[in-house]
């Protein structure tokens, strides 16, 4: 089969344009650049100078205002501890364990549930400690915002109403028997007390308390319990549990005593320096 001439010429046409673009291209790339051409090296540059005056870093704003890194650092912190504060250094720990003797004195193990009373006591703690939180939010947090104060100066503006609240809600004799354990010296006066032994002390006499409320709750309903077996016993009865008699007459007798009025009043009536 043979190739028509129209064709090799054709093919002769573009390999000869094709040679003339790249002959063009080396002359443009080889022109742009001068030959010969010679580069002086640069000279050595002396090292500069240590800086004698190490690393500084500013927290503070222009106007000594906190800059916006800083309280957003410091407001993640807070909520990481804030838990650890919550349990430790207001009410919400006493309230919780009365709310749950409440619950197991009526017979009702997971009725409510713990989320409604972890959040119920979450916020007769906060109504508890308004006073507390708006002392703390006028002393220090607002005079820190505005760059008045450091970081020093508020955890110890922030720590004199805390510590006013769990010295009027703390038993003397718990605090002589922290002190006693740590084997340091008698304070002088309550401002003496630290942190240390007055917050474990604190802690201590807030469970007393819970105890002897959850007491006093649990006497009526025991005596419900007692009497519906002894009915049962006498009726020969033996294998119906009495619980299931006990507990709608438990649930009457909390409804009509209104008793989570009284023990929510009697729970916050029992804090000085609070709400």
């Amino acid at each position: 089969m043979t190739v028509p001439e129209g064709r090799i010429r054709s093919l002769r046409v573009v390999v000869a344009v094709l040679l003339v673009l790249i002959v063009a291209a080396a002359v443009v790339l080889l022109g742009s650049s001068p030959a010969h051409a010679v580069v002086e090296p640069t000279p050595p540059v002396d090292p500069a100078a240590p800086d004698e005056g190490g690393l500084n870093i500013e927290i503070n704003g222009p106007a000594g205002e906190p800059s916006t890194a800083i309280v957003t650092l410091l407001g993640i912190t807070l909520l990481s501890v804030a838990p650890a504060l919550l349990l430790m250094m207001t009410s919400f720990t006493k309230i919780f364990v009365v709310l749950a003797m409440a619950r197991n004195a009526l017979g009702l193990p997971s009725i409510p549930p713990n989320q409604v009373l972890a959040g119920l006591a979450l916020f007769l703690s906060l109504f508890i400690m308004a006073p507390v939180v708006a002392d703390i939010n006028e002393l220090a947090v607002q005079p820190y915002l505005d760059g008045r104060m450091t970081v020093e100066q508020v955890v110890e503006a922030a720590s004199a109403p805390l510590r006013v609240f769990m010295l009027a809600n703390t038993r003397e004799e718990d605090l002589a028997l922290l002190t006693r354990v740590s084997g340091a010296e008698n304070p002088a006066t309550p401002d003496d007390v630290p942190m240390l032994t007055l917050i474990p002390s604190f802690m201590i006499s807030e469970l007393r308390a819970a105890f002897i409320i959850g007491f006093v709750i649990f006497v009526p309903f025991l005596v419900i319990d007692l009497v519906v077996a002894s009915a049962l016993m006498s009726m020969g009865m033996m294998m119906l549990p009495p619980v299931m008699i006990s507990l709608p007459f438990k649930i009457l007798l909390f409804v009509l005593v209104d008793g989570w009025a009284l023990i929510i009043t009697s729970l916050v009536s029992s804090y000085q320096g609070g709400g």
